[in-house]
């Protein structure tokens, strides 16, 4: 039966990898007290800004057995959005994970391929949810566990050679595959440049972040107005922030890309605050549907768009 498990294991990677994931591995649902109290830590320290979900379904972290009955196996895949960007400065910037298509339905598609396959190759009638950002998971630590990446000084995930430009998925199976027997090491080592350029200082220390001043929860979760504080630690970051991932080592060596699904919506890079204020529902829509920008809706994204514009103002008034 070990032996029928372990080759089912290597037949799900050889699939996992022809359908585009950079890493996957597996894990078994044990108590992760640990991880569990990292994040009880940052909602008791309100860490997590005005993020009021995350204070709701405890008890599901720390059990994934509730999701699934007979749960026996956390699959963890990530997939990588790495792709070359230029931008142009004096210009707003978006994160580059939203100048494509919502990352949710593709990760989730290729997951529904994933999973019909594990069903064919297993000898046996099994049970799989998917789950996309979709349920209480503590994501990384699955990861971790699983073997396929390590959490760096900038709190996300580092994958070998695929770094950390990555979206993350899993499958709870109700069939129990061999976990992983190692972790990988700490890749950061005496590196600190993430936290050096964070402009906020968001990355209080090592793996320990205030999401209430990084730049990606004000710009994207944040729902009502900016005090005048906030609009200015914002800078020229329309949507999101990419500031600890461009600098980080690890994502300027990698050697994994971006997967064909990611086509990068060119009408969206290098948009000006003045386009952005012109915007009208329906333009905005034609404009921005299909992508993480559309959730927010067009008043957040004007907020945004008036807080930059004053900001680059300011940082070329003060070039001159």
């Amino acid at each position: 039966m070990a032996e029928a498990s372990t080759d089912l294991a290597s037949l799900i990677r050889k699939e996992a990898a022809r359908l585009g994931f950079a890493a996957i591995g597996f894990s078994s649902p044990t108590p992760q007290p640990l991880a569990l109290q990292r994040f009880t830590d940052m909602i008791e320290e309100k860490r997590h800004g005005e993020m009021s979900y995350m204070e709701k379904r405890m008890e599901e972290r720390a059990n994934p057995s509730l999701l699934l009955s007979c749960l026996h196996t956390i699959i963890s895949v990530a997939i990588s959005y790495n792709y070359s960007l230029a931008s142009r400065e004096s210009l707003p910037k978006i994160s580059k994970y939203a100048l494509i298509e919502d990352y949710h339905p593709v990760v989730r598609g290729k997951l529904e391929k994933l999973l019909a396959a594990i069903k064919i190759l297993a000898s046996e009638p099994l049970t799989g949810l998917i789950t996309v950002d979709s349920s209480p998971l503590l994501e990384k630590n699955w990861a971790e566990k699983a073997g396929i990446g390590k959490t760096g000084k900038n709190t996300l995930l580092q994958v070998p050679s695929a770094g950390s430009y990555l979206f993350l998925g899993e499958i709870l199976l109700d069939r129990a595959l061999p976990s992983s027997k190692f972790t990988l090491p700490n890749v950061c080592g005496s590196c600190s440049k993430c936290l050096e350029h964070c402009p906020t200082g968001a990355l209080v220390e090592p793996g320990k972040i205030d999401a209430s001043k990084c730049i990606s929860y004000l710009t994207v979760e944040l729902k009502r107005e900016f005090t005048p504080e906030e609009a200015a630690m914002i800078g020229d970051w329309l949507f999101g922030c990419d500031l600890c991932q461009e600098v980080c080592p690890c994502n300027q060596q990698a050697s994994i890309t971006a997967d064909p699904s990611f086509v990068l919506r060119n009408e969206l890079v290098n948009i000006s605050t003045e386009k952005i204020l012109s915007l009208t529902k329906s333009s905005f829509r034609e404009l921005f549907y299909g992508t993480p920008v559309f959730r927010i809706g067009l008043r957040r994204l004007k907020r945004n768009a008036r807080a930059v514009a004053e900001n680059l103002k300011k940082s070329q008034g003060l070039k001159r």
